[in-house]
């Protein structure tokens, strides 16, 4: 049913559940799965820099090791599983990427993690999982974790 399983990740906690999701995933149905970090290029460009903190080119290659690293970790889970994986870190909006990606690896599954917050907290801030949810032609598995 699956030949090609998304799953993008940001590295933190509420996205360990959704890889081992996307890894039996992928592992059930022998498809190749794609791990995805996106730098969000907002977070380093509003960044000015100042004599105490790394300038935004050191940011930046801070943000985009941070990302190598959680596909890395992924990947490795999921080679271990038999997995056929391939790793991808980009920069740009999140949610916005993860979707033109998905349309790029022709994606018949998008595995995405987020946390448990209340209703409020989502109004407020949302999430980029809400935005692919909203904004995505492929089908999204979205695995919670508790906070």
């Amino acid at each position: 049913m699956y030949d090609t399983v998304l799953f993008p990740t940001d590295g933190s906690k509420g996205s360990e559940r959704a890889a081992e999701s996307a890894i039996e995933t992928a592992a059930a149905h022998d498809a190749t799965l794609h791990v995805l970090h996106v730098v969000d290029e907002d977070v380093y460009k509003a960044y000015s820099g100042d004599e105490y903190v790394h300038d935004r080119e050191g940011l930046e290659s801070a943000l985009e090791q941070e990302g190598k690293e959680a596909v890395g970790d992924v990947a490795e889970d999921a080679r271990g599983a038999g997995v056929d994986v391939v790793t991808t870190v980009m920069h740009g909006t999140p949610h916005d990427e993860v979707v033109e990606h998905a349309d790029e690896i022709d994606a018949d599954l998008i595995v995405m993690g987020t946390k448990e917050r209340a209703g409020e907290y989502r109004q407020l801030l949302g999430s980029v999982t809400d935005r692919v949810l909203r904004t995505s032609s492929v089908p999204v598995t979205v695995v919670k974790t508790p906070v």
